[in-house]
């Protein structure tokens, strides 16, 4: 039997492209989301059209004390957890509402950490399993346009960095994906570059093909490697004189 797959984030577009993406292949699914009740139709879609079982479960990523209750309750413990948890808030907004920056940096490090921390564990124990964390290109280099959701996402990117470097001896295998723009609820009205743009079922795709083939990090569309790849190069003191 395949591995049960847990979407933290099953709300999301592209947590619900995963599933379906591991769904299809005959994967069991698990969706996590806050208000998990309302899931309810994605869940017998999801179930009728792939013929698998799919259940729900309530989890609040920013209730980091109950993560270890959540983690050890779940039957059957998870062989694969995409965390797909995440909140893009406003800059400009953000940077007069300290409460509200603060809440996406939670969103984006903090709950989804908490929780990749509690799975790594528990697959330690077992000696296999594999974590896929959605970061983001946003976290390559802190910009004035998103440095708010950018510097968290860049902490969530170190710290799968540093789970990939632990658990690699422990029969545990821990994917990256950078998607780069989605066009999603959360970036709809946004003019997003249609080369740039990735549609989550693109992403869905792309992580079950990462999680096959044991890749450690990935950019969805390739090209934002050769973006963020320049970007990265430009010198700081050209770079703090830029708006991009």
């Amino acid at each position: 039997m395949k591995e049960t797959v847990l979407i933290l984030g099953g709300r999301s577009d592209i947590g619900l492209a995963c599933a379906h993406a591991f769904a299809a292949e005959g994967h069991p699914v698990q969706l996590a989301a806050r208000n998990v009740e309302t899931l309810e139709p994605a869940r017998a879609d999801l179930a009728l059209r792939h013929s698998v079982e799919v259940s729900l479960h309530e989890i609040d990523a920013l209730a980091t004390g109950t993560h270890g209750a959540f983690a050890a309750g779940l039957e059957p413990a998870p062989g694969i957890v995409i965390c797909a948890i995440g909140a893009l808030g406003n800059q400009t907004a953000d940077e007069e509402d300290h409460a509200h920056a603060v809440e996406v940096m939670r969103a984006n490090f903090e709950g989804p950490a908490s929780l990749m921390a509690v799975f790594a564990n528990q697959m330690a124990v077992r000696g296999e399993g594999v974590l896929v964390g959605i970061s983001s290109v946003a976290g390559d280099r802190g910009r004035a346009a998103n440095y708010i959701y950018g510097s968290a996402k860049a902490g969530f990117t170190a710290y799968l960095s540093g789970l990939r470097n632990r658990l690699a001896k422990q029969g545990v295998h821990v994917v990256t994906v950078k998607p780069g723009f989605v066009a999603t609820s959360m970036t709809e009205g946004m003019d997003l570059p249609p080369k740039l743009t990735a549609r989550p079922e693109e992403v869905g795709q792309a992580v079950l093909s990462a999680v096959r083939k044991r890749r450690n990090v990935i950019y969805v569309r390739p090209i934002w490697r050769v973006v963020m790849t320049v970007i990265c190069a430009i010198p700081e003191a050209v770079f703090k004189k830029m708006s991009i």
